[in-house]
């Protein structure tokens, strides 16, 4: 009698144990889980249902950069322009805001010059309708942090769209965007306009941690009456550690309103 009530026990006990099941592991039986397939990273309630995501969505990263340009303008002397520029970003799920400002000095034949860059403020939205489609759109503002003497004391406004689609280890990407010029003209020497700027490129997934690209550029000049600035550029991002990583550019100039050549490093840190 003993032993079979002891194997009716061990019957039912099995019986529980393989009827349990849990696939998205989180501690709640399927047959009661509401949220069968919460992320392992997630703790959840009684439900199965995510009530603290373990990983923050919440992420920023800080940018420090080296730059160079150089021009020799037909009509103008030899300049040399080195600025250190300072990003900061903030990642919340599809949203991203920068911050972006520059220390520049420039020297010339009997000329030099020092000063902060126009500043930008932006946001921007990602959304991938596709695996392989990535789209991000994006509002900003420059702000008047330049200081000369042709009247660019004003805010412009900026708003962008970037597109990418990635086929293995290669991507092809474009980008626009629209540049609101508010800034004062001056009757007889400078007259400003609205910008219009496009790129495209292809890019290449060289490994995990190095991805290279190059792109063709071509933006309206600021003042009324100058030629378009058109460069080629190349670009290369390299992942150091799960937290560090660094960014090569170098743009050649194609037209006479372009930079000659322009170089930037920089080194940034992602948490």
């Amino acid at each position: 009698m003993k032993k079979t009530l002891l194997f009716i026990m061990l019957g039912l006990l099995s019986s529980s144990l393989f009827a349990y099941s849990d696939l998205d592991m989180d501690g709640v039986d399927d047959s009661v889980d509401k949220c069968p397939n919460t992320p392992l990273t997630d703790l959840v309630d009684i439900n199965g249902c995510t009530k603290k995501m373990l990983i923050s969505p919440h992420h920023f990263d800080i940018i420090v950069g080296a730059n160079y340009s150089g021009s020799n303008y037909a009509s103008l002397n030899q300049t040399n322009t080195y600025s250190s520029s300072l990003q900061i970003d903030y990642y919340y799920k599809n949203f991203s805001l920068q911050v972006s400002t520059s220390y520049y000095k420039t020297d010339g034949d009997g000329y030099n010059e020092t000063g902060m860059n126009d500043s930008f403020l932006g946001i921007s939205y990602q959304f991938k309708p596709l695996q392989s489609l990535s789209l991000r759109i994006g509002a900003g503002a420059l702000l008047p942090t330049y200081n000369t003497a042709l009247n660019n004391n004003n805010t412009d406004y900026t708003a962008s769209a970037n597109v990418s689609y990635t086929l293995g280890k290669a991507n092809i990407f474009g980008g626009y965007i629209y540049t609101m010029i508010n800034d004062d003209d001056i009757v007889g020497t400078v007259a400003y306009q609205n910008t219009n700027a496009f790129s495209g490129g292809l890019g290449y997934y060289v490994t995990n941690k190095l991805y290279i690209s190059g792109a063709y550029n071509s933006s309206d000049s600021i003042y009324v009456g100058v030629e378009k600035v058109r460069t080629v550029s190349a670009y290369g991002y390299y992942s150091i550690t799960t937290h560090w990583f660094s960014t090569f550019s170098y743009a050649y100039g194609l037209s006479d309103s372009a930079s000659d050549n322009a170089v930037s490093l920089k080194l940034g840190y992602y948490f």
